[in-house]
């Protein structure tokens, strides 16, 4: 039976500590399942659509055998239910520092309760990628400077877009 990974995030946008965690979710996964959260609350930088061609474009720059291996999704309401949706018996969450295991810890104590059957796994970032947050990066876009050392260039590219739309 294939090993089914759910990686959801906001993915808004996708960074390099995102795909670190991606890497290593395909190493402990037959299948990872990109899973876009879409939280009413929140006014997203990207549309769904457009963080969804991001990960697509993502996708299709990794080495064929692998990217045959990952795909994308969106959800709106728990991430057990997209995992049981997406037939995932793990999620993976990525991790940069203290405070993120913390919540992550308390996320992943819920999640076990209302779906005991999929588990959490926690992946850190790499050290040289493990400072970077998508809050930083459009930050960084808003404020007219160059974000792409920290993201895939697929989103460069649109960040770069974006930034010229905002008045860069």
């Amino acid at each position: 039976m294939a090993r089914v990974a759910l990686f959801p995030g906001s993915f808004d946008p996708m960074t390099n500590g995102h795909v670190d965690v991606l890497r290593v979710a395909l190493e402990l996964a037959d299948t990872v399942v990109l899973a876009i959260g879409i939280h009413p609350q929140k006014a997203p930088f990207f549309s769904v659509e457009e963080r969804t061609a991001m990960l697509a474009d993502i996708v299709a720059s990794l080495e064929p055998p692998i990217r045959q291996r990952v795909s994308v999704m969106s959800f709106g309401g728990l991430l057990t239910d997209a995992a049981r949706a997406s037939g995932a018996t793990v999620i993976v969450r990525g991790i940069r520092d203290s405070s993120d295991v913390d919540s992550e810890l308390r996320m992943a104590a819920m999640n076990a309760v209302t779906a005991p059957e999929v588990h959490t796994v926690f992946v850190a970032a790499s050290p040289m990628n493990r400072h970077i947050s998508a809050t930083l990066v459009r930050q960084i876009t808003d404020m007219r400077g160059d974000p792409s050392a920290f993201v895939p260039p697929a989103v460069a590219t649109r960040l770069a877009a974006r930034g010229a739309r905002i008045g860069r």
